[in-house]
């Protein structure tokens, strides 16, 4: 076995070096959903629970087709099959039934057909739903997390140069510098209605704003 560890180089300098840590975010509207849906089904013996679920199942998968969904955007996440007991005082447990289920994560990328789609999941058989969570299709190509990387690095260098005032000295150049990020859930806006008129009744869905942040840590060099 081996064992590694990182230092941070040392660098030769007359000044007086300030480390900085500096936070900053950018918001942008969700544009693709995550949900999980499936199937339970229940029966006497295995066999027909397990059967009665595929074909509840392949319903759903059609009707989650049908939507529109393509079949990169489709992922099963756990098939699942289970004995139902019956506990009694002083008893062994006995086997009742079985319990079969089958779900599958969507990735919707048309938010404002979210509802209608979730109550077509319903309508064909789907009687488990949770989610959805939302998120930023591409962070990086939307540049969100490059409009949260100039704020930061101008944080971070106002604060340097206060640090400098204060003291009398001036800030020379950037030791070094290292980023972290991170994704805050959507925050709750107010409902979008989505539809006509006569769509008006399927399930509301508010993707809310999704909050993208940065995080530096920066070294500077100061002096007189």
């Amino acid at each position: 076995m081996t064992a590694s560890a990182q230092t941070t180089p040392y660098v030769a300098t007359d000044g007086t070096l300030l480390s900085v840590s500096a936070q900053a975010e950018a918001k942008r509207i969700p544009d693709i959903a995550t949900v999980s849906t499936g199937v339970v089904t229940q029966a006497s013996d295995a066999n027909s629970a397990l059967r009665a679920n595929a074909e509840q199942m392949t319903r759903v998968v059609t009707a989650i087709k049908a939507a529109g969904i393509a079949e990169r955007d489709i992922q099963t996440s756990g098939v699942n099959l289970n004995p139902q007991y019956k506990y009694g005082e002083n008893q062994p447990p006995t086997i009742t039934g079985y319990q079969a289920s089958n779900n599958v994560n969507l990735t919707v990328r048309d938010i404002a057909k979210l509802g209608k789609i979730l109550d077509a999941l319903v309508a064909t058989g789907a009687n488990q739903i949770n989610g959805p969570s939302f998120d930023i299709d591409d962070k990086e190509k939307d540049s969100a997390y490059d409009e949260a990387r100039r704020a930061a690095v101008e944080k971070a260098q106002a604060r340097a140069e206060m640090y400098a005032k204060t003291l009398g000295m001036k800030v020379r150049r950037i030791v070094s510098l290292s980023e972290g990020g991170g994704f805050a859930p959507p925050r709750p806006m107010a409902m979008m209605a989505m539809g006509r008129a006569k769509e008006a009744y399927d399930t509301p869905i508010a993707p809310g704003e999704s909050t993208l942040s940065v995080n530096l840590d920066v070294v500077f060099e100061l002096g007189r």
